[in-house]
């Protein structure tokens, strides 16, 4: 806590007392709309990113093993793998893109608003360009989930499946829940935020 802390110019107190209020009102949900931009980017990272890399490997190996095995009997499953796939791969470009270039300056912009310092200024002119183009993946991703969903008939299993057919849907299932809870902290809280940090005269 206190090297994070450091890092991001955070009283590690004010860290610690926000952690033992919540661990106290376990009950309660968190109330990310608190939070500041680098709290809510450490926990993105460290929460759904990490899970994201963490369970893709298996999710696109199931998906491509379920269509060589039952592809014959239940076709969609080759376009559920090609989509998984594809998910898998804009994902872990879009996740470098906010670590590298995205989320950093929203730091330094949350940074300088506690400094009173001037807006710094971007690589990429308005914070609405990465931003929206942010968005725009994340709704392809949300489109494509979506659409292995109503393929799979809403994660069902069918009579004929094997366990790694069931353990496969719970993957799918488990990622796509991930994933809503993922694009709703970035587009409806952080990048709020940082528009907000970006133009503080019209905020």
């Amino acid at each position: 806590l206190a090297e994070a802390g450091a890092e991001h110019r955070l009283d590690t107190g004010t860290v610690i007392d926000a952690l033992q209020h919540a661990l106290a009102q376990p009950s309660a949900a968190p109330r990310f709309d608190d939070w500041s931009p680098e709290i809510l980017i450490d926990f993105i990272v460290g929460n759904h990113h990490e899970y994201v890399r963490r369970v893709l490997p298996s999710l696109t190996a199931h998906t491509q093993q379920l269509a060589a095995v039952h592809g014959s009997r239940h076709p969609e499953l080759h376009e559920v793998a090609r989509l998984t796939q594809a998910i898998a791969d804009e994902m872990t470009m879009h996740m470098m893109k906010e670590e590298r270039i995205l989320f950093p300056y929203i730091m330094r912009l949350s940074e300088a608003a506690r400094d009173g310092a001037p807006v710094p200024q971007a690589p990429f002119g308005s914070i609405d360009n990465p931003i929206r183009m942010m968005e725009h993946e994340h709704e392809a991703a949300g489109a494509a989930m979506a659409r292995i969903r109503e393929l799979t008939q809403g994660y069902t299993v069918p009579p004929d499946g094997c366990t790694t057919y069931m353990v496969c849907l719970k993957e799918l299932d488990a990622f796509e829940q991930d994933l809503e809870a993922h694009v709703h902290l970035e587009n409806n809280i952080l990048f709020p935020k940082a528009r907000q940090l970006a133009s503080p005269v019209s905020a």
